[in-house]
């Protein structure tokens, strides 16, 4: 007990002695010291201290949503801790403003000593997208290699672990296809989504067709803009050409999951939808937040070295320009947003399913 609870110095507590001994500036080694060589070393070491704060989150939230019952309270610390990466993301986008105050030609100083190491042989990051669910396939190939071969066999192995055990979009994918409430008897949430949606659209139609501000030509164009029921909402109301959109590559999301998403969208402000709907948010954050930071890292690559090689043989900020556009990972839950119609429209539920979506209802039927 005493040992539990012995005193402890602050220094030895958060091993300063190691953390501050891990700045050698290669410029200094080799007799030309670059003053600006320290804030880069210091700022990519703080980044990848906040790559395993955000490993440490990820694990725990997968691990909740192992189990084949995923209770409120578990969903409710998935939020809290999804919320903590959030906020790390933000501190790591207006890192890179610190990194900035080092000009061009104060980066040239050093760039040389660097070579061929590079921001891609970070294996964190990479477990971080292998964890949220960026499958190989997805990825832009770096000089056409595959994103591990950067790596030890072990690190390789783990990342193969990792995949198989299954990532958060796996998590997320089979959380969701086991949501209760598409099953309503005297409900069909289905089949009265799509009676709303033929409404809504008949409705805009009428509003168009009856303007007397717009020409014929646009006219045209803005019901060709507003669709049917046989263009983009057909991924939901019909099975077989959502499946077929997976196979094309367009969608990921299986058709159950997908539209219990959409459920739990239209639906968020039921009592017992509310927590759903804001997981369902904070991956969408956590998605837009990494567009973010790639696509201001490859500005600041951009203002750098302008169109110059990476150290590491990339493209520089071709390749990462590319990777902000393509590295998303839960595109189908910003495509919801396509799929959803106004409350106004909404089909009205019946008293004993609203009372079922109360905070009443039993956790053992629970998401």
């Amino acid at each position: 007990m005493a040992q539990k609870y012995a005193s402890i110095h602050y220094s030895e507590y958060l091993q300063l002695e190691k953390l501050l001994d891990g700045q050698h500036m290669r410029s200094k080694a080799l007799g030309e010291p670059a003053h600006d060589e320290m804030l880069f070393i210091i700022i990519h070491q703080v980044y990848e201290l906040w790559f395993k704060q955000i490993i440490h989150e990820l694990e725990s939230v997968v691990g909740l949503f192992q189990d084949e019952l995923v209770d409120e309270h578990e969903i409710g610390v998935a939020v809290a801790r999804m919320d903590r990466v959030i906020e790390v993301q933000k501190v790591m986008i207006d890192q890179i403003r610190i990194l900035e105050t080092m000009t061009p030609l104060d980066f040239l100083d050093f760039r040389n000593y660097l070579f061929p190491a590079s921001g891609f042989q970070s294996f964190q990051f990479r477990k971080v997208e292998v964890m949220l669910g960026l499958k190989n396939d997805k990825r832009i190939t770096y000089g056409n290699h595959h994103y591990a071969a950067f790596f030890s066999e072990t690190q390789q192995a783990e990342l193969l672990e990792i995949e198989a055990k299954g990532s958060m979009f796996e998590m997320l994918e089979k959380w969701l296809e086991r949501t209760p409430f598409l099953n309503f008897k005297g409900f069909d949430f289905l089949e009265e989504y799509q009676k709303a949606v033929k409404k809504m659209i008949t409705q805009e139609q009428a509003a168009i067709q009856g303007s007397d501000y717009l020409s014929d030509r646009e006219k045209e164009m803005r019901l060709k803009m507003l669709g049917d029921t046989d263009t983009y909402f057909l991924s939901v109301l019909d099975e077989k050409q959502h499946n077929q959109l997976i196979a094309d590559g367009h969608l990921r999301l299986s058709y159950k999951a997908t539209i219990a998403a959409l459920l739990i969208n239209l639906y968020r402000d039921e009592p017992i939808l509310q927590m759903p709907y804001r997981f369902l948010s904070k991956l969408i954050d956590i998605d837009e937040l990494f567009t973010s930071w790639r696509y201001r890292h490859s500005q600041m690559v951009l203002r750098m070295i302008g169109k110059k090689i990476g150290t590491g043989g990339s493209s520089g900020h071709e390749y990462l320009h590319n990777t902000a556009v393509k590295h998303h990972i839960f595109i189908d839950l910003h495509n919801i947003s396509t799929l959803l119609i106004p409350r106004s429209m909404l089909p009205v539920l019946p008293a004993n399913i609203k009372q079922e979506l109360d905070f009443y209802y039993s956790t053992k039927r629970g998401i």
